[in-house]
Protein backbone atom coordinates (compact mmCIF):
# COMPACT_ATOMS: atom_id res chain seq x y z
CA UNK A 1 0.00 0.00 0.00
CA UNK A 2 1.20 3.58 -1.27
CA UNK A 3 -0.29 6.77 0.29
CA UNK A 4 -0.47 9.56 -2.71
CA UNK A 5 -1.37 12.74 -2.82
CA UNK A 6 -2.43 14.36 -6.52
CA UNK A 7 -3.46 18.19 -7.00
CA UNK A 8 -5.28 19.56 -9.59
CA UNK A 9 -3.58 23.46 -9.41
CA UNK A 10 -5.66 26.06 -11.07
CA UNK A 11 -6.14 30.01 -10.92
CA UNK A 12 -9.64 29.69 -9.14
CA UNK A 13 -9.37 26.98 -7.55
CA UNK A 14 -6.99 24.06 -5.96
CA UNK A 15 -8.18 20.33 -5.73
CA UNK A 16 -6.25 17.63 -3.24
CA UNK A 17 -6.74 13.72 -3.19
CA UNK A 18 -5.35 11.68 -1.01
CA UNK A 19 -5.17 8.24 -2.23
CA UNK A 20 -4.50 4.22 -1.21
CA UNK A 21 -2.85 2.94 -4.21
CA UNK A 22 -2.25 -0.68 -4.40
CA UNK A 23 0.76 -1.81 -6.47
CA UNK A 24 0.87 -3.97 -9.39
CA UNK A 25 2.59 -7.04 -10.86
CA UNK A 26 3.17 -5.25 -14.91
CA UNK A 27 3.02 -1.95 -15.89
CA UNK A 28 0.48 -2.67 -18.20
CA UNK A 29 -1.91 -3.21 -14.98
CA UNK A 30 -3.12 0.15 -13.91
CA UNK A 31 -3.13 0.17 -9.49
CA UNK A 32 -6.21 -0.31 -7.76
CA UNK A 33 -6.99 3.78 -6.18
CA UNK A 34 -8.80 4.46 -3.65
CA UNK A 35 -9.74 8.12 -2.49
CA UNK A 36 -9.20 8.26 1.49
CA UNK A 37 -10.05 12.01 1.51
CA UNK A 38 -10.78 15.15 -1.12
CA UNK A 39 -11.06 18.34 -0.70
CA UNK A 40 -11.10 21.75 -2.80
CA UNK A 41 -9.89 25.24 -2.00
CA UNK A 42 -9.65 28.66 -3.29
CA UNK A 43 -6.09 29.37 -4.63
CA UNK A 44 -6.48 33.03 -4.04
CA UNK A 45 -6.67 33.38 -0.74
CA UNK A 46 -3.39 31.16 -0.33
CA UNK A 47 -0.25 32.48 -1.23
CA UNK A 48 1.37 29.58 -1.82
CA UNK A 49 0.10 25.83 -2.07
CA UNK A 50 2.34 24.46 0.70
CA UNK A 51 -0.14 26.18 3.27
CA UNK A 52 -3.06 24.29 0.89
CA UNK A 53 -1.56 21.30 1.16
CA UNK A 54 -0.75 21.31 5.05
CA UNK A 55 -4.23 22.59 5.74
CA UNK A 56 -5.60 19.55 3.35
CA UNK A 57 -3.48 17.00 5.69
CA UNK A 58 -4.52 17.90 8.99
CA UNK A 59 -8.25 17.45 7.50
CA UNK A 60 -7.46 14.60 6.71
CA UNK A 61 -5.82 13.51 9.92
CA UNK A 62 -8.76 14.72 12.01
CA UNK A 63 -11.25 12.61 9.31
CA UNK A 64 -9.18 9.72 9.36
CA UNK A 65 -8.15 9.85 12.82
CA UNK A 66 -4.96 8.80 12.40
CA UNK A 67 -1.39 10.01 11.16
CA UNK A 68 -0.60 10.48 7.29
CA UNK A 69 2.64 10.15 5.34
CA UNK A 70 2.77 10.97 1.64
CA UNK A 71 5.06 8.78 -0.07
CA UNK A 72 4.79 10.39 -3.20
CA UNK A 73 2.92 13.79 -4.84
CA UNK A 74 2.03 14.74 -7.68
CA UNK A 75 0.12 17.69 -9.09
CA UNK A 76 -1.49 19.05 -12.08
CA UNK A 77 -0.50 22.56 -13.07
CA UNK A 78 -2.91 25.57 -15.38
CA UNK A 79 0.14 26.66 -16.73
CA UNK A 80 3.83 25.66 -18.22
CA UNK A 81 5.76 23.54 -16.35
CA UNK A 82 9.61 23.06 -17.29
CA UNK A 83 11.90 21.02 -15.49
CA UNK A 84 9.13 20.02 -12.45
CA UNK A 85 8.89 23.84 -11.45
CA UNK A 86 6.08 26.14 -12.53
CA UNK A 87 5.50 29.92 -12.79
CA UNK A 88 1.30 30.07 -12.40
CA UNK A 89 -0.09 32.31 -15.18
CA UNK A 90 -2.52 33.40 -12.66
CA UNK A 91 -1.33 33.57 -9.11
CA UNK A 92 1.59 35.02 -7.43
CA UNK A 93 3.09 31.19 -6.61
CA UNK A 94 6.51 29.77 -7.75
CA UNK A 95 6.47 26.25 -7.68
CA UNK A 96 9.58 23.24 -7.81
CA UNK A 97 9.01 19.62 -6.93
CA UNK A 98 12.69 20.38 -4.92
CA UNK A 99 10.78 22.55 -2.79
CA UNK A 100 7.82 21.15 -2.46
CA UNK A 101 8.91 17.08 -1.54
CA UNK A 102 11.63 19.28 1.17
CA UNK A 103 8.66 21.74 2.49
CA UNK A 104 5.46 18.58 3.06
CA UNK A 105 7.98 15.81 3.58
CA UNK A 106 6.84 13.85 0.48
CA UNK A 107 9.29 11.21 -0.44
CA UNK A 108 8.94 12.65 -4.29
CA UNK A 109 7.25 14.87 -6.21
CA UNK A 110 6.41 15.81 -10.07
CA UNK A 111 4.63 18.84 -11.14
CA UNK A 112 2.94 18.54 -14.67
CA UNK A 113 0.89 20.36 -17.16
CA UNK A 114 -2.64 19.71 -16.53
CA UNK A 115 -3.54 18.71 -19.74
CA UNK A 116 -0.75 16.11 -19.25
CA UNK A 117 -2.63 15.10 -16.25
CA UNK A 118 -5.74 14.56 -18.50
CA UNK A 119 -3.26 12.36 -20.79
CA UNK A 120 -2.27 10.05 -17.72
CA UNK A 121 -5.93 10.05 -16.65
CA UNK A 122 -8.13 9.04 -19.92
CA UNK A 123 -6.47 5.09 -19.51
CA UNK A 124 -8.03 5.00 -16.06
CA UNK A 125 -11.63 6.23 -17.09
CA UNK A 126 -14.86 3.79 -17.13
CA UNK A 127 -17.28 3.50 -19.46
CA UNK A 128 -19.02 5.15 -17.32
CA UNK A 129 -17.03 8.14 -17.79
CA UNK A 130 -17.18 8.43 -21.05
CA UNK A 131 -20.08 9.14 -23.74
CA UNK A 132 -18.97 7.48 -27.17
CA UNK A 133 -19.44 8.91 -30.55
CA UNK A 134 -17.73 6.55 -32.43
CA UNK A 135 -17.49 2.58 -30.91
CA UNK A 136 -15.24 0.88 -33.01
CA UNK A 137 -12.68 -2.03 -31.12
CA UNK A 138 -9.50 -0.11 -29.75
CA UNK A 139 -5.90 -1.01 -30.66
CA UNK A 140 -3.94 -1.19 -27.85
CA UNK A 141 -0.49 -0.80 -29.68
CA UNK A 142 -1.66 2.07 -31.37
CA UNK A 143 -1.35 5.80 -30.14
CA UNK A 144 -4.22 7.92 -28.24
CA UNK A 145 -5.15 11.39 -28.86
CA UNK A 146 -6.42 13.97 -26.63
CA UNK A 147 -8.08 17.33 -27.24
CA UNK A 148 -9.80 19.78 -25.10
CA UNK A 149 -11.51 22.97 -25.33
CA UNK A 150 -12.26 25.20 -22.16
CA UNK A 151 -10.67 28.96 -21.43
CA UNK A 152 -7.98 27.81 -24.59
CA UNK A 153 -7.39 24.51 -26.24
CA UNK A 154 -5.15 21.68 -25.60
CA UNK A 155 -4.35 18.59 -27.70
CA UNK A 156 -1.84 15.93 -27.00
CA UNK A 157 -1.39 12.23 -27.62
CA UNK A 158 -0.22 9.02 -25.53
CA UNK A 159 2.54 6.30 -27.47
CA UNK A 160 2.19 3.16 -25.81
CA UNK A 161 5.75 1.13 -24.68
CA UNK A 162 6.61 -1.70 -24.68
CA UNK A 163 6.18 -3.13 -20.98
CA UNK A 164 2.21 -2.23 -21.79
CA UNK A 165 2.21 1.15 -19.91
CA UNK A 166 1.87 5.03 -22.06
CA UNK A 167 4.21 7.84 -22.59
CA UNK A 168 2.12 11.22 -22.28
CA UNK A 169 3.25 13.56 -24.72
CA UNK A 170 2.63 16.94 -25.26
CA UNK A 171 1.57 19.60 -28.35
CA UNK A 172 1.02 22.77 -29.43
CA UNK A 173 -1.27 22.15 -31.87
CA UNK A 174 -3.93 24.30 -30.72
CA UNK A 175 -1.80 27.25 -31.98
CA UNK A 176 -1.61 26.05 -35.94
CA UNK A 177 -3.27 28.46 -37.96
CA UNK A 178 -6.83 28.22 -38.05
CA UNK A 179 -7.99 26.50 -41.47
CA UNK A 180 -11.54 27.66 -42.55
CA UNK A 181 -13.47 25.11 -44.49
CA UNK A 182 -16.05 27.51 -45.76
CA UNK A 183 -17.54 30.49 -46.76
CA UNK A 184 -18.80 31.38 -43.59
CA UNK A 185 -15.54 30.15 -42.12
CA UNK A 186 -13.20 32.11 -44.42
CA UNK A 187 -15.25 35.65 -43.57
CA UNK A 188 -14.72 34.49 -39.81
CA UNK A 189 -11.11 34.22 -41.01
CA UNK A 190 -10.85 37.74 -41.94
CA UNK A 191 -12.93 39.33 -39.73
CA UNK A 192 -10.89 38.00 -36.62
CA UNK A 193 -7.72 39.15 -38.61
CA UNK A 194 -9.19 43.01 -38.64
CA UNK A 195 -10.79 43.04 -35.38
CA UNK A 196 -8.04 42.19 -33.36
CA UNK A 197 -5.14 43.08 -36.01
CA UNK A 198 -3.51 40.45 -36.17
CA UNK A 199 -1.65 38.72 -38.89
CA UNK A 200 -2.51 35.12 -38.31
CA UNK A 201 -5.07 33.47 -36.48
CA UNK A 202 -4.70 30.19 -34.42
CA UNK A 203 -7.01 27.18 -34.32
CA UNK A 204 -7.34 27.97 -30.64
CA UNK A 205 -8.61 31.48 -31.37
CA UNK A 206 -12.19 29.86 -32.98
CA UNK A 207 -12.18 26.48 -30.65
CA UNK A 208 -11.90 28.11 -27.31
CA UNK A 209 -14.30 29.69 -24.53
CA UNK A 210 -12.83 32.55 -26.26
CA UNK A 211 -13.69 30.99 -29.78
CA UNK A 212 -17.10 30.73 -28.76
CA UNK A 213 -17.47 34.73 -28.38
CA UNK A 214 -15.69 35.87 -31.05
CA UNK A 215 -17.84 33.61 -33.70
CA UNK A 216 -21.03 35.43 -32.02
CA UNK A 217 -19.24 38.87 -32.30
CA UNK A 218 -18.81 38.08 -35.65
CA UNK A 219 -22.14 36.93 -36.77
CA UNK A 220 -24.09 39.41 -34.88
CA UNK A 221 -21.20 42.35 -36.59
CA UNK A 222 -22.52 40.21 -39.78
CA UNK A 223 -26.56 40.94 -39.51
CA UNK A 224 -27.48 42.96 -36.22
CA UNK A 225 -31.27 41.84 -37.05
CA UNK A 226 -30.56 38.62 -35.63
CA UNK A 227 -29.96 39.63 -31.89
CA UNK A 228 -32.54 38.36 -30.04
CA UNK A 229 -34.57 40.75 -27.51
CA UNK A 230 -33.92 38.03 -25.15
CA UNK A 231 -29.78 37.90 -25.87
CA UNK A 232 -29.48 41.38 -26.62
CA UNK A 233 -29.24 43.04 -22.50
CA UNK A 234 -26.74 39.75 -21.89
CA UNK A 235 -24.67 40.92 -24.48
CA UNK A 236 -24.66 45.15 -23.20
CA UNK A 237 -24.41 43.83 -20.20
CA UNK A 238 -20.89 41.69 -21.15
CA UNK A 239 -19.66 44.89 -23.44
CA UNK A 240 -19.66 47.16 -19.91
CA UNK A 241 -18.35 44.89 -17.68
CA UNK A 242 -15.56 44.28 -19.96
CA UNK A 243 -11.89 45.69 -18.91
CA UNK A 244 -13.26 45.66 -14.73
CA UNK A 245 -12.42 43.26 -12.31
CA UNK A 246 -15.87 41.97 -11.38
CA UNK A 247 -18.15 40.54 -13.95
CA UNK A 248 -21.37 39.20 -13.97
CA UNK A 249 -21.47 37.39 -17.01
CA UNK A 250 -19.85 34.35 -18.45
CA UNK A 251 -20.19 35.25 -22.34
CA UNK A 252 -19.31 32.22 -23.64
CA UNK A 253 -21.39 30.00 -21.34
CA UNK A 254 -24.67 32.71 -21.84
CA UNK A 255 -24.15 31.72 -25.19
CA UNK A 256 -23.83 28.24 -24.83
CA UNK A 257 -26.77 28.04 -22.71
CA UNK A 258 -29.13 29.86 -25.13
CA UNK A 259 -28.26 27.83 -27.94
CA UNK A 260 -28.79 24.44 -25.64
CA UNK A 261 -32.29 25.76 -24.79
CA UNK A 262 -33.04 27.25 -28.37
CA UNK A 263 -33.46 30.89 -26.84
CA UNK A 264 -31.83 32.64 -29.84
CA UNK A 265 -30.85 32.02 -33.74
CA UNK A 266 -27.28 33.68 -32.99
CA UNK A 267 -26.29 31.69 -30.05
CA UNK A 268 -27.64 28.46 -32.47
CA UNK A 269 -26.03 29.47 -35.49
CA UNK A 270 -22.63 30.30 -32.68
CA UNK A 271 -22.73 26.98 -31.38
CA UNK A 272 -23.46 24.84 -34.70
CA UNK A 273 -19.84 26.49 -36.20
CA UNK A 274 -18.09 26.22 -32.93
CA UNK A 275 -19.16 22.64 -32.72
CA UNK A 276 -18.14 21.81 -36.50
CA UNK A 277 -14.96 23.86 -36.05
CA UNK A 278 -14.35 21.42 -33.07
CA UNK A 279 -15.09 18.40 -34.75
CA UNK A 280 -12.80 19.15 -37.85
CA UNK A 281 -9.29 19.83 -35.28
CA UNK A 282 -10.16 16.85 -33.50
CA UNK A 283 -9.65 14.59 -37.25
CA UNK A 284 -7.18 16.75 -37.84
CA UNK A 285 -4.96 16.02 -35.17
CA UNK A 286 -6.47 12.10 -35.69
CA UNK A 287 -5.30 12.64 -39.22
CA UNK A 288 -1.68 13.51 -37.90
CA UNK A 289 -1.36 10.22 -35.53
CA UNK A 290 -3.57 8.01 -36.36
CA UNK A 291 -5.05 7.07 -32.94
CA UNK A 292 -6.76 3.95 -33.16
CA UNK A 293 -5.88 3.22 -29.30
CA UNK A 294 -8.59 6.42 -29.38
CA UNK A 295 -9.58 10.20 -29.36
CA UNK A 296 -10.44 11.59 -26.39
CA UNK A 297 -12.81 14.75 -26.06
CA UNK A 298 -12.41 16.52 -22.74
CA UNK A 299 -12.81 19.88 -21.15
CA UNK A 300 -15.38 21.99 -19.57
CA UNK A 301 -17.07 23.06 -22.52
CA UNK A 302 -17.52 19.17 -23.85
CA UNK A 303 -19.13 18.60 -20.53
CA UNK A 304 -21.20 21.66 -20.44
CA UNK A 305 -22.54 21.28 -24.00
CA UNK A 306 -22.72 17.22 -24.12
CA UNK A 307 -26.39 17.41 -26.48
CA UNK A 308 -24.67 19.87 -29.13
CA UNK A 309 -21.48 17.85 -29.21
CA UNK A 310 -23.81 14.35 -29.54
CA UNK A 311 -26.07 15.91 -32.32
CA UNK A 312 -23.79 15.31 -35.14
CA UNK A 313 -22.10 18.10 -36.44
CA UNK A 314 -18.92 17.15 -34.19
CA UNK A 315 -18.61 13.62 -35.95
CA UNK A 316 -19.76 15.08 -40.02
CA UNK A 317 -16.89 17.84 -39.56
CA UNK A 318 -14.90 14.97 -38.11
CA UNK A 319 -15.10 12.47 -40.65
CA UNK A 320 -15.16 15.09 -43.25
CA UNK A 321 -11.63 14.27 -44.81
CA UNK A 322 -12.12 13.27 -48.31
CA UNK A 323 -10.54 10.43 -49.65
CA UNK A 324 -9.29 9.77 -46.62
CA UNK A 325 -12.02 9.65 -44.62
CA UNK A 326 -12.46 5.91 -44.51
CA UNK A 327 -8.80 5.87 -41.67
CA UNK A 328 -10.73 7.80 -39.40
CA UNK A 329 -14.10 5.82 -39.06
CA UNK A 330 -11.82 3.16 -37.21
CA UNK A 331 -10.85 5.53 -34.47
CA UNK A 332 -12.89 5.25 -31.28
CA UNK A 333 -13.93 8.63 -30.13
CA UNK A 334 -14.89 9.20 -26.77
CA UNK A 335 -16.51 12.40 -24.89
CA UNK A 336 -15.03 12.26 -21.24
CA UNK A 337 -17.64 13.18 -18.80
CA UNK A 338 -15.96 12.85 -15.61
CA UNK A 339 -14.34 16.70 -14.83
CA UNK A 340 -11.75 15.15 -12.71
CA UNK A 341 -9.90 13.13 -15.18
CA UNK A 342 -6.69 15.34 -14.11
CA UNK A 343 -7.07 14.26 -10.97
CA UNK A 344 -6.88 10.59 -11.75
CA UNK A 345 -4.46 11.48 -14.13
CA UNK A 346 -1.90 13.07 -11.13
CA UNK A 347 -2.42 10.52 -9.15
CA UNK A 348 -2.00 7.68 -11.79
CA UNK A 349 1.01 9.15 -12.69
CA UNK A 350 1.84 9.38 -8.67
CA UNK A 351 1.57 5.77 -8.52
CA UNK A 352 4.65 5.98 -11.39
CA UNK A 353 7.67 7.80 -9.72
Amino acid sequence: MTILLAGDIGGTKTILRLVNSQPTETPKQLPKQTTLWENSYASQEFPDLVPIVRLFLQEATDKLNTAVTIEKGCFGIAGPVINNTSELTNLSWSLSSDRLARELSIGKVSLINDFAAIGYGVVGLTKDDLSTLQDVPADENAPIAIIGAGTGLGEGYLIPLSDGSYRVCSSEGSHADFPPRSTLEFQLLSYLLETLNIDRVSVERVVSGQGIVSIYQFLRHQDPSQESSYFAPIYQTWERELGKSHKTIDLAAEISKAAHEKLDYLCQQTMKLFVEAYGAEAGNLALKLLPYGGLYVSGGITTKNLSLMKQGNFMKAFLHKGRVSSLLRKIPVHLVLNPKVGLIGAALHAAQL
